[in-house]
């Protein structure tokens, strides 16, 4: 069964939330939510307010990504602070639109990826990028 709702490595959550403090998780289902406040595909974070908010976002990699990466930064705008996990796709225009305008960390390797009972390595690099208040100080 083919999936874009891979669950983020606690590892490198674990990292990422003792530095930002997030208050939701806005990309999660049940299974795969990495905070008790949580958005999942029925509530339609891309409909709902992020200000004020802490965010973590691992979003659905293909093609619906760059709605949801000009979401994170359009919010940031807004006073969130909002942290991404992405693919390291430089060659796309939803990075040169958007991610270039934020603070990007490359990660070293190749993460390993959850969904469900499967895992398995991305067959791409990763990278943070954090928009928003604080974001310049990372």
């Amino acid at each position: 069964m083919r999936t874009d709702e891979w669950e983020t490595p606690d590892a490198l959550f674990g990292a990422l939330h003792a530095e930002f403090g997030f208050t939701i998780d806005v990309c999660a289902s049940p299974a795969n939510a990495k905070l008790p406040r949580y958005w999942t595909q029925a509530d339609d974070a891309l409909l709902q307010d992020w200000a004020g908010e802490r965010c973590w976002m691992n979003p659905p990699y293909g093609r619906p990504i760059a709605k949801w990466i000009r979401k994170a930064h359009q919010e940031s705008e807004r006073g969130a602070l909002v942290v991404c996990l992405v693919p390291a796709s430089t060659d796309t225009a939803w990075w040169h639109d958007y991610c270039v305008r934020g603070v990007v960390r490359f990660l070293r390797g190749r993460l390993c990826f959850r969904s469900g009972e499967r895992s398995g390595r991305a067959p791409f690099p990763s990278a943070v990028v954090i928009f928003g208040a604080g974001a310049a100080s990372c």
